[in-house]
């Protein structure tokens, strides 16, 4: 009966239609956003800040305590590096208190008081 109505309206040809689904791949499907601690202990440090904030989804939490009691002129080449950095990927970079600096990708917003 169901069929009969399906000839009589033209809905039994949308039934044979093939669909080929799309499955995405794990990377596609994790887009989270997560918030990452460093602690900022050499220069060299920053190579890793940097590789994972241009993965894109990642939110750096600096703590630069421990190299501003070492040597506070690496100190200002690493928060240099990572400020040019931050600013050619259009991210956004910011300090919170006296030990702790926010780097964040493009689409994120850092709120300053």
């Amino acid at each position: 009966m169901v069929r009969i109505f399906k000839r009589i309206f033209g809905k039994e040809q949308e039934e044979t239609e093939e669909y080929i689904p799309v499955e995405l791949s794990k990377e596609e499907k994790q887009k989270k956003l997560i918030v990452k601690p460093f602690i900022l202990n050499s220069f060299e440090d920053t190579n890793k800040i940097l590789e994972v904030l241009r993965e894109g989804y990642a939110i750096a939490v600096i703590d630069i305590k421990p190299l501003k009691q070492k040597d506070i002129i690496e100190l200002k080449r690493a928060i240099s590096k990572l400020k040019k950095t931050v600013q050619a990927l259009e991210g956004d970079i910011a300090g919170f208190g006296e030990n702790t600096i926010i780097a964040a990708p493009s689409f994120v917003e850092i709120a300053r008081s």
